[in-house]
């Protein structure tokens, strides 16, 4: 009903609407309606009302409620049941306990604030309250487990292409799960699987964006490394906005994949990737590996030439460029 409510508004926007025509158009009483309004404003909207005009929007918060996601959502299966937090944990938790309870494809969990997010490795991903996304999708893809890394590259495109959408802010996509703006880190994508040796039961993609927090916000040992949609474009940026166009982009990339293979996701990650086609430093857990990053395999594994001609298999590490290349 909130998603409906806030939908009216945004269509007369800076207008009163009568509580009739609310009445009308959601199907309740004017005491429901009054109910609903004084929800918004403890989510923190700004809703002026006015004898026999109505109510009327004026600031619309920034907020990433359930309802406030719907508003904008045009899927068709992603994210249409979705669980919010305004703090969590982590949510790659949240989903993967959801995924063992049966919950359908396509489930988003989403939250304002996480207080023991992951990134790769077991890093620590910072999420400030009102100012980050942070959100996980569970999959249910019929694919062999050696198949689900292919999702980390199809979501990054996901999420490159959503910012774009939205900011006109083009990104770099980092091999293999890092999105990069002006060399800053912006994104990260966690992607883990719950699966039989032969067998995937779920795919849980978790998706971090620095969204609008400004540059004091940062730590000091990551200001000079990470960066914000805000920072970057001088303007806020709508996060709920951002998450359903992110849902959208996944979506049709999906059911391209699942369809066609990942043929037709290769080049679009290669064409927003930096860390393929120059020297780099592979450090994995047990080597550091100097050499020319080759491409990556239809199974997403980055080859890296060495100088001595051998080509190796990355399957995880951390990459640097050499920037003399």
């Amino acid at each position: 009903m909130k998603e409906k409510l806030l939908k009216i508004f945004l269509e007369h926007e800076g207008e009163y609407v009568s509580g009739e025509k609310i009445s009308q158009e959601l199907g309740c009483s004017r005491t429901a309606i009054w109910k609903h309004i004084e929800e918004l404003r403890k989510n923190g909207y700004q809703l002026d009302s006015a004898p026999r005009k109505g109510y009327r929007m004026i600031f619309k918060a920034n907020g990433i409620h359930t309802h406030e996601i719907k508003q904008y959502l045009k899927t068709e299966f992603l994210g249409q049941e979705l669980t919010y937090f305004d703090e969590i944990d982590s949510t790659q938790f949240v989903a993967q306990k959801l995924a063992q309870s049966g919950v359908e494809e396509g489930h988003v969990v989403v939250a304002n604030e996480q207080t023991a997010g992951r990134g790769r490795l077991g890093r620590i991903w910072h999420s400030k309250p009102n100012s980050t996304i942070s959100m996980s999708i569970i999959l249910r893809p019929e694919l062999p487990p050696q198949k689900t890394p292919q999702l980390t590259l199809l979501a990054a495109v996901a999420v490159v292409r959503a910012i774009k959408k939205n900011t006109g802010l083009s990104c770099d996509i980092k091999w293999p799960n890092d999105i990069l703006l002006g060399g800053k880190k912006l994104v990260g994508i966690l992607t883990e699987m719950q699966a039989d040796p032969d067998l995937v039961h779920s795919v849980i993609v978790g998706i971090g964006i620095n969204v609008n927090q400004d540059e004091d916000d940062f730590a000091d040992d990551i200001k000079d490394i990470a960066t914000s949609l805000k920072v970057a474009s001088k303007h806020t940026v709508d996060r709920a906005r951002l998450i359903a166009d992110l849902l959208a982009e996944f979506e049709w990339l999906y059911q391209q994949y699942i369809n066609e293979g990942f043929g037709m996701i290769r080049p679009l990650w290669e064409s927003h990737c930096i860390s393929v086609g120059t020297n780099i430093y592979a450090r994995t857990m047990k080597e550091v590996i100097y050499g020319y990053a080759k491409g990556i395999t239809d199974d997403g594994v980055l080859l890296v030439e060495d100088e001595k001609g051998k080509v190796h298999s990355i399957y995880s590490a951390d990459i640097e460029i050499d920037p003399s290349t």
